[in-house]
């Protein structure tokens, strides 16, 4: 069993920064694929980016390509979400989640998902 805890979100001007971070325990992310998903009121969870644990592969969706970076901190068996450049749109409960296999952005073939932090963009 892998438990992951999301934290970092908040409430940020247009323009400004987050950093969310995925914590895991009860398993080593290394061979993990571990997305970061969001949902906005009344708008369908979008996959947003995913880091590889195997191959070390990446993947942007085009709404956030350019302006979201995803990482790993090894040591601290955590994946950050850095968030910069932020719109009103990217407003949305921010979820991460994990599985082992082949990478993808399907929400329903994860295995594990954290609780979601709240990102709020507003002036």
């Amino acid at each position: 069993q892998v438990q992951l805890v999301e934290s970092g979100g908040g409430l940020v001007q247009p323009g400004g920064s987050l950093r969310l971070s995925c914590a895991a325990s009860g398993s080593t992310l290394d061979y993990y694929v571990v997305g970061w998903f969001r949902q906005a009121p009344g708008k369908e969870r979008e996959g947003i980016s995913y880091s590889s644990g195997g191959d070390g592969s990446t993947y942007y969706a085009d709404s956030v390509k350019g302006r979201f970076t995803i990482s790993r901190d090894r040591a601290k068996n955590t994946v950050f979400l850095q968030l910069n450049s932020l719109k009103p749109e990217d407003t949305g409960v921010y979820y991460c989640a994990a599985h082992r296999g082949i990478a993808h952005m399907a929400w329903e073939l994860y295995d594990y998902y954290g609780q979601g932090t709240q990102v709020t963009v507003s002036s």
